[in-house]
């Protein structure tokens, strides 16, 4: 009796592995995006041009001023579309930044070896003293002397060079009365254009840091190669600092 039940049982489970394995298959076949159809989405935009936005220090109603704009651009880094996504308070002050950024130009993203659409998000500093009519003291500008544009121009040995020194003109209001440090790294790509620049330590001044960015971004760069490396190129990753001091101004 108990062979019979068994027995039983075995063919039981050969039946049912062999309807487990006979069901169908069925496949889902879902939308394919079309290439143009692909967007990047940064929390970092890289400027070509970037947005220059005019207002005049009574606009500012006696504080500073911040703003965060989502913005829309082509495969070919126009703008295509900018909204407010944290207002500055004014609505007045809102407008000109859109307008500023809508005539502005993106580096365009690029996926698969081809440019892309994005979405990005940028942040806007409007102070007293990058108002169009704020008359500056007898203060002085700081630019780009970073430690390895300092290493390059005393002729000591580096992984990389600047093509020329990168464009930065700090007011020395934005230090406010302390020393201000920013960190930051980046890749360059085969024409030694600066790609995935990120700040690794902040100055605590956004519009300090904003600025140093942008500088960075436009940089041009030179890599050293060696015999090696003449025919394949591998992305490199670098890093450099800048230190801001007060008294480099006395």
């Amino acid at each position: 009796m108990n062979k019979v039940i068994f027995t039983t049982c075995l063919l039981c489970l050969s039946t049912y592995s062999y309807s487990a394995e006979k069901l169908p298959t069925i496949k889902v076949q879902g939308n394919q995006l079309e290439q143009n159809d692909l967007q990047h989405l940064t929390t970092r935009i890289q400027w070509l041009k970037f947005p220059q936005v005019k207002y005049q220090s009574n606009e500012l109603k006696d504080q500073e001023r911040s703003a965060i704009i989502r913005v829309k651009a082509d495969h070919s880094g126009k703008v295509i579309d900018a909204e407010i996504q944290e207002s500055t308070g004014i609505r007045q002050l809102d407008q000109k930044i859109i307008d500023a950024v809508e005539v502005a130009k993106v580096k365009p993203a690029i996926k698969n070896g081809k440019s892309v659409a994005m979405v990005g998000y940028q942040t806007f500093t409007l102070t007293m003293n990058n108002a169009t009519d704020h008359k500056p003291s007898a203060q002085c500008t700081y630019t780009f002397h970073s430690n390895h544009w300092n290493k390059q121009e005393n002729g000591k040995s580096v992984a990389f060079r600047y093509t020329k020194q990168p464009q930065l003109a700090l007011d020395e209001s934005l230090l406010k009365f302390k020393n201000r440090v920013v960190k930051f790294k980046f890749k360059v790509d085969k024409q030694g254009d600066v790609t995935q620049a990120k700040l690794t330590k902040l100055s605590g001044v956004n519009a300090l840091d904003q600025q140093v960015l942008t500088a960075v971004e436009n940089a041009k760069i030179e890599v050293k190669r060696s015999y090696r490396t003449l025919w394949t190129y591998k992305p490199s990753t670098f890093s450099d600092e800048i230190h801001f001091k007060t008294n480099d101004c006395q």
